[in-house]
C-alpha cells in the first residue's frame, strides 16, 4: 500500500537481487552487451511499473532510461524509451504518492507475461494517454545511430476531454 505522502523505492522493496536470496540468472544489458547475470531481466518489471504509473496521478521521482535502444521497431507497441531500467543499488525507480488517496500495486508473473495494476481506494478523477513527440534518429558517426524523443502525457477528464498535456521525460539512446 502506498499511502499519501509515501515513496516506493523499487530496490528498497525488492532488496539485493543475489543468488543467496533466490534470484536466478537472466539477461543483463551491460554497456551495450547482452550477458547472463543474476537478477537479469528485472528491468522488465520496472518497465511495467513505470508504464503503469504514467497512467495514474502518482509521481515518478526517480527513473533511469536505458542508454541503448535494444528493441526492434517492427513489433514495438509503446513509444521508444517509455520504460525504466534498474541496476542494484544505484539505478532505482522511485514513485511518490502526492495525492490524498491510497494506492496498491499488484504484480504477478505468468508463464509468458508480467501482469500488474495500480488500484486505489478512490475512483479515478482523470485518465492519461502517453505519447511520443519529436522522435529523431541521427547518424552521429560511422555506424553510430542515436535515437531521441520526448514522452508526454495528455490528461483527460472522465468525459474524455483533454484538460492538460504534461512533459514526462526526454530520451536519448544509441541504437543497437
Amino acid at each position: 500500500m502506498l499511502l499519501p505522502g509515501q515513496r516506493l523505492g523499487f530496490w528498497k522493496f525488492v532488496g539485493n537481487p543475489n543468488a543467496k536470496r533466490g534470484f536466478l540468472e537472466g539477461v543483463v544489458l551491460d554497456e551495450g552487451t547482452l550477458r547472463p547475470g543474476v537478477g537479469g531481466g528485472l528491468c522488465q518489471l520496472t518497465n511495467l511499473i513505470y508504464w503503469m504509473t504514467l497512467h495514474t496521478p502518482l509521481t515518478v521521482v526517480q527513473r533511469w532510461r536505458h542508454t541503448y535502444d535494444v528493441f526492434p521497431d517492427n513489433a514495438r507497441t509503446q513509444p521508444f524509451a517509455s520504460g525504466a531500467t534498474c541496476a542494484y543499488p544505484a539505478l532505482d525507480l522511485q514513485i511518490e504518492n502526492r495525492t490524498d488517496a491510497a494506492y496498491r500495486l499488484s504484480l504477478s508473473v505468468g508463464q509468458t507475461h508480467l501482469v500488474g495494476a495500480w488500484s486505489s481506494d478512490r475512483a479515478p478523477a482523470q485518465a492519461y494517454r502517453i505519447y511520443e513527440a519529436m522522435h529523431v534518429i541521427t547518424n552521429d558517426a560511422p555506424a553510430i545511430y542515436m535515437r531521441s524523443n520526448i514522452i508526454r502525457r495528455k490528461v483527460l477528464n472522465l468525459e474524455g476531454v483533454e484538460i492538460g498535456d504534461e512533459l514526462v521525460t526526454e530520451n536519448h539512446a544509441q541504437m543497437m
